[in-house]
């Protein structure tokens, strides 16, 4: 009797313990549907964060703006009420206002010049300013989801050469430095909601639209605008925004686990974002399009008097143009 008596009480102690060792779980907000290839991105994200941490923690995945527009899920963010949020780095200028200029057009010369940049000492203090601010910082390396993942000039005229833009009719939206910019580079910039530029190039009402080349497809533009030119008008991540106390509340390997999670998505990110694109880009072919791919370094070099002229009006951060000049390749 004795030792069935010290049996149970063993196996109640082992209960009580295993009960108290409960998976911790996170709120990971996205405006992204589950089956879109961010959406993937994610639900693999959240399947290796429980596999790498062996279940200790867990990301509960909240797609399609369900916990909220983007400042009602940053305030969750701040307040620890969501732990993840899936969007662009550009949203935390609320705390920074340095990081809205990460998606400035034109100023880097190819990816790997716009990644080294990001991983810079500037960029690095622009996301640090927002932590002691917020509580907010990004989840890794910053440019490990990639975006897009290149954008494009959709439009119903060829665009062959930067040449090509001077007096093109361009919907842009309502962003200051966008309009400017692309003014600044000789387009006829028209303002027109994302919704309605299917209808605006069918009625000639704009010419042309700037796109992730992941959306081209969905949205129809190919149907009117049969000329689709690949331009790297400017390189975008999906940013972990990640709330500081809940990440520091994790034990090193549940860390671990984390970042490794993180980044192996990133890996996952790249092949599925480009292999998505290369099938949507061969499908819009056959269908009748064209599809070409434009010299930039013209439009760059254009856009740098333009860049000079914030700074000098104060509008561009500090030492913005200094950490593009210094993460820029050199000549060998």
């Amino acid at each position: 009797m004795k030792t069935l008596t010290r049996l149970t009480l063993a196996l109640a102690i082992g209960l009580s313990l295993a009960s108290g060792a409960a998976a911790e779980t996170w709120r990971m907000a996205t405006k992204m549907p589950v089956d879109s290839p961010e959406g993937k991105v994610f639900r693999r994200f959240a399947d290796l964060t429980e596999k790498y941490t062996r279940g200790a923690l867990t990301i509960q995945v909240y797609p399609n703006e369900q916990l909220g527009k983007e400042d009602a899920v940053l305030e969750q963010l701040q307040a620890g009420i969501v732990q993840i949020y899936a969007e662009g780095f550009g949203y935390m200028k609320k705390w920074e206002p340095s990081l809205g200029w990460l998606s400035a057009p034109f100023v880097f010369d190819d990816y790997d010049h716009w990644r080294r940049f990001m991983q810079s000492d500037t960029v690095k203090g622009w996301f640090d300013e927002a932590r002691k601010q917020a509580g907010v910082m990004p989840l890794g390396d910053p440019t490990a989801i990639l975006r897009g993942p290149y954008r494009v000039m959709v439009s119903n005229v060829p665009i062959k050469s930067a040449a090509d833009i001077e007096g093109l009719k361009l919907r842009m939206h309502e962003n200051k430095v966008a309009i400017e910019a692309w003014d600044h580079l000789g387009a006829e910039v028209i303002t027109l909601p994302w919704t309605e530029v299917y209808q605006g190039i069918s009625k000639n009402i704009v010419q042309a639209v700037n796109s992730p080349v992941a959306l081209v497809e969905s949205m129809r533009f190919n149907e009117v605008a049969p000329y689709i030119t690949r331009n790297d008008e400017y390189w975008q991540s999906v940013g972990f925004m990640v709330n500081e106390g809940a990440y520091e509340g994790l034990d090193d390997k549940e860390r671990e686990g984390l970042l490794k999670a993180y980044a192996e998505a990133g890996d996952y990110s790249r092949q599925l974002m480009f292999d998505t694109a290369d099938e949507s880009i061969a499908r819009m072919e056959k269908d009748g399009a064209t599809f070409t791919t434009m010299d930039t370094s013209p439009l760059v070099k254009k856009m740098q008097s333009f860049y000079e002229a914030k700074a000098k009006s104060g509008e561009l951060p500090q030492a913005f143009l200094d950490a593009v000049e210094e993460t820029r390749a050199k000549p060998e």
